[in-house]
């Protein structure tokens, strides 16, 4: 039960309080601007505007704005026509429902409709321009939110694209790895399987890879800061695009092995040399992410990073694995390209 109502994590302290000061101000400003004690709708506008990028914050702003004003319009010509008894106001929020859904309005603007021809049905009768004091409270407290999420330490999503990419490089890098080992140790069924499932873990953290770039790039529209960061979000994005092909070159040569393998494999010469080339491309495919923590030392004994440079010599291979040698030695001519951007 209180998993249905708790959140899994909390929003940061700071985009709380940006929430929380954007309602006050907007009550402020609109009780400054309009006359009426209570401006609760600019108020409920600068709570609900507010929202962790900038842009998220423009569109929720576009959204109730629309909505409101869309919704006071239906009442007042309803109103006029037929006036304002108690069918006529289901009659309305039935109609408006229809119309949002008709218009292809997001949901936050369509159910907006409704609402705001029902209040200005069953309390603009009574309260001379209320349905004109709503669409500028509604104004004041959509703008007045869209300012303090613009001015006051609008997020970047940087870091969780770099962590996500980064995690991403390491496990094909890994995978790589293991499937090298995969072709000079004699591997079980069992290992076939894992080493498989293993490999098919890539698609979940590409998914997550490319959510989090996407939502960086979103984080610094209208973003004060986008000339500082937008550099960096866009070099994670191109990493990605290039690591994004390896996940299916990666995951096909190890479906391969585990298809076409026999404890006979490793006695083809051919399959050492490619087990020796998937290691220098892990190798070589951490250098794109992690060139710091390869020190100096460390390069001079790894293998040369253009290591397919030098033809391999290929022994004809017994009739049964020559399909398996060439699927490998294309896809790691292709794993080559990729990872020297070629």
């Amino acid at each position: 039960m209180t998993s249905r109502i708790q959140a899994s994590s909390r929003l940061p302290l700071l985009q709380v309080t940006k929430v929380a000061f954007a309602s006050v101000l907007a009550w402020v400003i609109a009780q400054f601007l309009l006359p009426t004690d209570l401006p609760i709708f600019a108020a409920i506008a600068a709570l609900l505007v507010v929202q962790p990028s900038v842009n998220q914050t423009l569109g929720r702003a576009i959204e109730r704005s629309v909505g409101v004003i869309a919704g006071v319009i239906v009442a007042t010509v309803i109103a006029q026509l037929f006036g304002g008894s108690e069918w006529i106001i289901l009659t309305t929020i039935v109609v408006s429902i229809f119309i949002g859904w008709a218009l292809r309005l997001t949901p936050a603007s369509a159910n907006q409709i409704p609402i705001s021809a029902m209040l200005v049905l069953a309390l603009g009768t009574t309260t001379p321009g209320y349905a004109a004091e709503r669409i500028i409270e509604t104004l004041i407290g959509a703008t007045v939110g869209f300012i303090v999420a613009i001015s006051i330490a609008p997020p970047v999503l940087l870091t969780p694209a770099q962590e996500s990419v980064t995690a991403l490089g390491r496990e094909l890098a890994a995978t790589i790895e293991r499937l090298a080992g995969a072709l000079e140790e004699p591997m079980r069924p069992a290992q076939l399987e894992e080493l498989l499932l293993n490999a098919r873990l890539l698609r979940p953290m590409q998914a997550k890879a490319s959510d989090a770039v996407t939502q960086g790039r979103e984080s610094l529209a209208f973003n004060p800061r986008r000339s500082r960061f937008g550099g960096a979000v866009e070099a994670e994005a191109a990493l990605l695009a290039r690591l994004s092909p390896l996940v299916n070159r990666v995951l096909g040569m190890t479906r391969a092995v585990r298809d076409h393998y026999d404890d006979s494999l490793r006695e083809e010469p051919t399959v050492h040399a490619i087990a020796v080339e998937l290691r220098r491309a892990a190798h070589d495919l951490r250098l794109l992410f992690e060139p710091d923590d390869v020190t100096a030392e460390q390069a001079e004994q790894e293998p040369e990073p253009l290591a397919l440079t030098a033809p391999l010599v290929i022994a004809t291979p017994h009739p049964e694995h020559w399909i398996l040698i060439g699927s490998l030695l294309e896809d790691l001519r292709r794993v080559r390209e990729e990872i020297v951007g070629d």
